[in-house]
Parts: C-alpha cells; sequence; structure tokens
C-alpha cells in the first residue's frame, strides 16, 4: 500500500514534474514486474510439479491390473481382485476383500 500511495505521490517539496504521466506509467509497470515474479515463482516450485504429480498418479491407475499388489492411502497393503469403472477391490487377507475408490491407490508396490 506504502509503493501505491508513494507512486501516486507528487515530486519532493510538492512541485509538479513536467513529465509526470511518463512517470507514472513506469510506476505502474514497475509494480507490476514483483507480481509477474511472484507467480513464476509459484508457479514453477508449486503448482507445475503438482501438476505433474496428478499425471503421474493418473497413468499409475489407468496401469493398475488384477493382481498387482497395492497400498492405499490410508496404509492398507493388499491385491487388486478386480477392477472395475472407478472401485477396485482388494484381497486383504485369504477371502477377506474390501472395496476402495480407485483414486485412493497411492503407490503399486514391486515384488
Amino acid at each position: 500500500m506504502f509503493g501505491l500511495a508513494f507512486a501516486m505521490g507528487g515530486a519532493p517539496g510538492g512541485a509538479a514534474g513536467g513529465a509526470g504521466g511518463a512517470g507514472g506509467g513506469m510506476a505502474a509497470f514497475q509494480q507490476i514486474i514483483p507480481l509477474v515474479f511472484m507467480f513464476a515463482i509459484f508457479y514453477f516450485l508449486l503448482i507445475r510439479p503438482q501438476q505433474k504429480k496428478a499425471k503421474e498418479h493418473k497413468a499409475l491407475l489407468e496401469a493398475m491390473k488384477k493382481g498387482d499388489n497395492v497400498i492405499t492411502a490410508g496404509g492398507v497393503h493388499g491385491k487388486v481382485a478386480a477392477v472395475e469403472n472407478d472401485l477396485v477391490t482388494l484381497e486383504i487377507a485369504n477371502n477377506v476383500n474390501i472395496k476402495i475408490t480407485k483414486s485412493y491407490i497411492a503407490a503399486i508396490k514391486k515384488d
């Protein structure tokens, strides 16, 4: 807020500058530059890695098949007994099957 008030102020001592219109445009441009840099930092440090991770998780879910050993987001380990549209049936013990939503599969174990 202080930067905006400072940019809108006149010349020191209250004297009006001869090129006040050109200086105001430059001040507005200088205020936008930090916002552009902040957005670029947020994009490369936060947004882009999350999008990449989401793409990898989607590929993992599409590659899942019957017989894979998986770990759910809640930490349940099991073997995929069946894959339906958005449901997965896991065998977590002999003759003990549970159904969970496909998106809750966190990883496929490499055995």
